[in-house]
């Protein structure tokens, strides 16, 4: 059976005004969101329903956006994820991309793009929750 979707996208991010804004713009374009204010906080509510789709800042203390990554993946959770960051380093890309974000996109974020890699990465997971069913 597909994956059913949560109908939340969860932003995390130790900056509050950047969480406010991507709550903002996600509501403005009826995605609903939760925000968090530590890899640590969003992990400890997965038993609650994993989103959607994660953004997560790449960048914050006691627990990276990469290491976020890690703990899902060791944790056999498959949610799609977009790293946001505000210091643009071409090793770092290459390294979220190859743990499995669907994208990596620098701050200030161009807000259609957010949008599209957003839809893009939510709908790459359903395709890939109906070719391997039961994963």
């Amino acid at each position: 059976m597909p994956k059913a979707l949560t109908g939340f996208v969860a932003i995390v991010d130790d900056d509050s005004a950047v969480r406010k804004a991507l709550g903002r713009l996600l509501g403005a374009s009826a995605i609903c969101s939760r925000a968090y204010a530590s890899g640590r906080e969003f992990l400890q509510s997965l038993p609650s329903g994993a989103p959607d789709c994660l953004i997560v800042d790449l960048q914050m203390p006691e627990m990276t956006g990469l290491e976020v990554q890690a703990e899902l993946t060791q944790a056999g959770a498959h949610i799609p994820t977009i790293v946001i960051t505000a210091h643009h380093d071409a090793g770092l890309r290459e390294r979220c991309l190859t743990a499995g974000a669907a994208a990596y996109l620098v701050k200030p974020l161009d807000e259609v793009v957010l949008l599209a890699s957003i839809n893009s990465a939510i709908s790459a997971e359903l395709a890939r929750a109906v070719a391997a069913p039961g994963r």
